[in-house]
């Protein structure tokens, strides 16, 4: 009955969430910029009774809302950060509301409001019931540039965790039973001298070339890394003028692997291309990371868990008007890209709308392309996640059509079936130790006992931020 409750009670407040979802959809911002989100999201948690924690980890836009006391400490991931240049409307053709303004290509309009909801509704059963237990909702920024949930790991606000659950919007109703890849964002800063490129070049040293070399050299080196492995860069400042040797010149990477030690490897030859690079063009190089994300450890029990309670709250049924839309959408999607969706991604549906359960097929223990810091979090507590349709099958994350999708009755319906899965869920683990018991010696023996340590140095701090935080701030 308890289970039935906390559907009903989902059900009969979704307008709530939907009107919240659909306001962060309209007021898009990006990275560590989150404030409209962030406060729509802590205001109502606050007038629920939760207890707020802001500016976890130094970041301006991530908050903790708690509820209980005692054990056991379960927390919900939520995310709300839009992406650059993905303005779109509801609308099946490319349709910029902002031109090159930011959108919500991800989803995590939907992604944060369903943890709001999934908290809020397992709240009033922990006070009907007078259960044992804290739920935290963690409203965590930054996500698409990778580094708000290690920030905010870095100030051990994670540490105390039994577990944790998340999702994400996507093309199917299914268990992230796979693996993301651990990443590093890195940026190199070279300095040389300047002077004018025509009568005097001799008297120059170009920052440019050595950028310029530095990317050869990790162009040589994509032939020795190992399969799966990614490295990816832009130049982000390559002088100012044609005629002026370039004195300044910066390199944005990204390098990605399976495992954060294949990466710190990686790194390692990196670092030491660029200091080649100085050493032929006679500059000098520093650089800075900004974002050091661990692989993601997929947790079975936890999963399960999530799995069993999809089937119980039951998946969406999307109307003739909005499949319509879903194939409009799609058609406006490379056939060839589709076709790829639908093997990797469509669960065993062929359905454009998937409605039923799976796990991702064929990709247990795998490590797939992405990257996320949901792996910080994974690497501190045990981690159950599980995506939803919420996007017709073929439209891909970061996309105009993603956007569409996101902001959509598609979505919405999709967010309301997460809340759903994650609020049982909660019950679930809250009731029965055995299985936190079960999911934490999973979580020991994936791990092998090694601790977490933040990829970013103790002195990179937030953007926005005020220095280094001793201390919640309540």
């Amino acid at each position: 009955m308890r289970k039935e409750t906390i559907l009903e009670w989902l059900e009969s407040n979704k307008d709530i969430f939907t009107e919240m979802a659909q306001k962060i959809w309209e007021n898009p911002q990006i990275a560590y910029e989150e404030s409209f989100a962030s406060e729509l999201q802590m205001k109502a948690l606050e007038k629920d009774g939760f207890q707020i924690s802001r500016k976890i980890g130094g970041a301006e836009t991530a908050f903790i809302a708690e509820f209980g006391s005692g054990r056991p400490i379960i927390g919900i991931l939520g995310e709300y950060d839009a992406l650059p240049g993905l303005s779109q409307s509801v609308s099946t053709s490319h349709d910029e509301i902002v031109p090159n303004g930011p959108g919500h290509g991800c989803g995590h309009n939907l992604l944060g409001t369903a943890g709001v909801a999934a908290v809020m509704a397992i709240k009033d059963i922990i006070v009907a019931n007078k259960m044992e237990g804290t739920i935290r909702y963690y409203g965590c920024p930054a996500e698409e540039v990778l580094s708000g949930k290690t920030f905010m790991a870095r100030q051990g606000v994670f540490d105390d965790l039994d577990c944790a659950l998340t999702w994400h919007p996507g093309t199917s109703n299914i268990v992230a039973n796979m693996s993301m890849q651990a990443m590093v964002s890195i940026k190199y800063h070279f300095k040389g001298i300047t002077a004018h490129a025509a009568g005097a070049p001799h008297a120059g040293r170009s920052a440019l070339d050595a950028v310029e070399l530095m990317n050869v050299g990790t162009n040589y080196m994509r032939e020795h890394v190992l399969d799966g492995s990614r490295i990816h860069y832009v130049i982000t400042n390559g002088g100012l003028a044609p005629n002026v040797v370039p004195d300044r010149a910066s390199v944005w990477y990204y390098l990605r692997a399976a495992t954060k030690e294949q990466v710190d490897e990686m790194l390692e030859r990196v670092n030491k291309i660029a200091q080649g690079a100085a050493l032929m063009s006679e500059t000098e190089v520093e650089s800075e990371i900004l974002a050091f994300a661990y692989e993601t450890l997929p947790n079975d029990t936890l999963n399960d868990v999530m799995l069993e309670n999809m089937k119980l709250a039951g998946s969406p049924v999307f109307t003739e008007m909005e499949r319509e839309f879903a194939e409009a959408l799609v058609k406006t999607v490379d056939p060839k890209t589709v076709a790829m969706s639908k093997r990797l991604f469509g669960g065993n549906s062929s359905e454009i709308l998937p409605s039923s359960y799976d796990y991702f097929p064929n990709l247990k223990g795998v490590s797939v392309g992405g990257s996320t810091d949901v792996g910080d979090v994974s690497w501190i507590t045990p981690v159950g996640q599980i995506m939803t349709t919420c996007a017709p099958v073929g439209v891909q994350a970061h996309s105009w059509q993603a956007t569409a999708s996101y902001g959509s009755s598609i979505g919405f319906k999709g967010m309301h079936f997460a809340a759903k899965s994650m609020a049982l869920s909660l019950y679930d683990l809250l009731v029965d130790s055995s299985l936190i018991s079960k999911a934490r010696q999973e979580f020991t023996e994936a791990t092998g006992g090694k601790p977490y340590i933040p990829g970013i140095p103790e002195e990179v701090m937030p953007p926005g931020s005020l220095g280094p935080v001793a201390e919640l701030v309540k």
